[in-house]
């Protein structure tokens, strides 16, 4: 395979793009070559100043906040169909497509959420008021996450 046409400015700036979206792994293939970066989840001096696992404690990720657990399990929470980028609004600077206390219809979109390039949109499955919005403009949301509280 010939050199790789990625400079280390290439490679910062999918680095960058990691720390901004959240993601822990960013690859790039073209038809000259390939360039993968990854971040580890956790910090990597945890990892190694644990003893032999015999004498080790469990390691656990630490519990959701209550309230992140309780959205989930709410019997209003519209939850994420996908992996992807929610949007609120149907482009930039517009107005959001619902906001916090506003009555909804059946059928109606309350957000987008971009997945490969595409916009899907996320609608009401029933009438109710929106009581909460959980994401945030911009972010990436995972299958399943909570988006929204409609009451």
């Amino acid at each position: 395979m010939a050199s790789l046409p990625f400079t280390d400015e290439a490679v910062r700036a999918l680095a960058n793009i990691l720390t901004e979206t959240g993601l822990t792994e960013i690859e790039i293939e073209g038809k000259e070559g390939r360039i993968r970066v990854a971040r580890a989840a956790a910090p990597v001096a945890a990892v190694e100043a644990l003893p032999a696992p015999a004498a080790a404690p469990a390691v656990t990720a630490p519990p959701p906040p209550p309230h992140l657990a309780d959205d989930a399990q709410h019997p209003g929470a519209i939850a994420s169909p996908m992996v992807g980028v929610a949007y609120l609004a149907p482009e930039p600077g517009a107005q959001p497509f619902v906001q916090l206390g506003q009555t909804v219809s059946a059928g109606q979109t309350l957000m987008l959420i971009e997945a490969m390039k595409t916009f899907n949109q996320i609608k009401a499955p029933h009438a109710g008021t929106i009581t909460r919005i959980l994401v945030a403009a911009g972010s990436p949301v995972e299958f399943g996450q909570p988006l929204m509280i409609l009451e």
